[in-house]
């Protein structure tokens, strides 16, 4: 269980807020600094010898339950999330999907008198309430629905994570720098201005931007919440087809509220929904059976209003 009451931060999902608004910018794209082996090598502990790579379990959530004082947020919540592959998680506004992502990587750790149960694993047999926050944010990643750079370079944005963990050969932070910016499709736009204000960029590069902020200290896991939503249509066509893409080196699991998005680029699909006043996972399945044959009459609702 974690229950933290000495965070400055006070905004929470309950209140509507979205989440990356209440968080510092420091905890927006990039992790602590680590003073563990950040190479750690991970197993996976469940039996796939009869399953395809991409249906590995990369992540087993149990049971999941998070509170904000007295108010439940999210009430046990179970599912698997798959290696190399993108899970959409998709709701109304309210039902904790935002949520559920801050208690995958502990960001829940950052608010007062948040209280989380039950288990998460990644592949590794421990639960992450076991792990320290500074070794679980360099392997997971993430990216908000604003974008937020921070108000210097473009080269000092993606020069940061990488410092905070101890890297500081010149070589190595150029080659590493290039390659975030290339992985994002963003350095050809950008290369002759790199110390240039990162403010000076357009939302949709400033988004790529903090995705290459993200990606660039090589997590297995990334996690979007609703990174399109300020977006235009071309820009937000981008961001798409770089999830489809890293989806197939690393874990992404995406926040949206877009179902056409979730169909899109999705290889799974979550609905939660709020009932009784608390989020519930209601429908879990592949994109094809969760669009194509859905179960649940809430399912069926929200995909035709939705």
């Amino acid at each position: 269980m974690v229950d933290n009451k000495q965070c400055p931060v006070s905004d929470f999902e309950i209140s509507g807020i979205e989440l990356e608004a209440s968080l510092p910018n420091q905890y927006a794209s990039i992790a602590e600094p680590c003073s563990e082996d950040c190479d750690t090598k991970f197993t996976i502990e469940e039996d796939c010898s009869s399953c395809k790579p991409e249906q590995y379990c990369c992540i087993e959530i149990n049971n999941i339950c998070i509170n904000f004082g007295k108010a439940k947020i999210i009430e046990d919540v179970s599912l698997k999330i798959y290696r190399n592959a993108v899970t959409a998680i998709i709701g109304p506004s309210g039902c904790g999907k935002s949520s559920f992502l801050c208690g995958i990587n502990k960001l829940t750790d950052l608010f007062p008198n948040c209280q989380v149960n039950g288990s998460v694993k990644f592949e590794w047999d421990h639960s992450i309430y076991t792990q320290k926050a500074s070794l679980l944010r360099r392997h997971v990643g993430m990216l908000f629905q604003k974008p937020n750079p921070f108000p210097f370079s473009i080269r000092k944005n993606l020069e940061f994570p990488l410092r905070e963990h101890g890297i500081s050969d010149p070589y190595e932070i150029s080659v590493k720098v290039e390659k975030a910016l290339s992985d994002v499709g963003l350095w050809d736009e950008v290369k002759d201005r790199v110390d240039e204000s990162a403010l000076s960029l357009s939302g949709g590069q400033q988004q790529r931007l903090c995705l290459a902020r993200a990606l660039i200290l090589e997590p297995s896991v990334l996690l979007m919440d609703e990174p399109c939503s300020a977006l235009d249509p071309m820009a937000t066509k981008k961001i798409e087809g770089l999830i489809q893409e890293l989806s197939k080196k690393m874990t992404v699991i995406l926040v949206t509220h877009n179902l056409s998005q979730a169909k899109r680029v999705a290889d799974h699909v979550a609905l939660f929904w709020k009932t009784d006043n608390i989020g519930r996972l209601i429908e879990y399945g592949s994109v094809d059976d969760f669009f194509g044959q859905p179960k649940h009459e809430l399912t069926k609702t929200y995909l035709e209003f939705g």
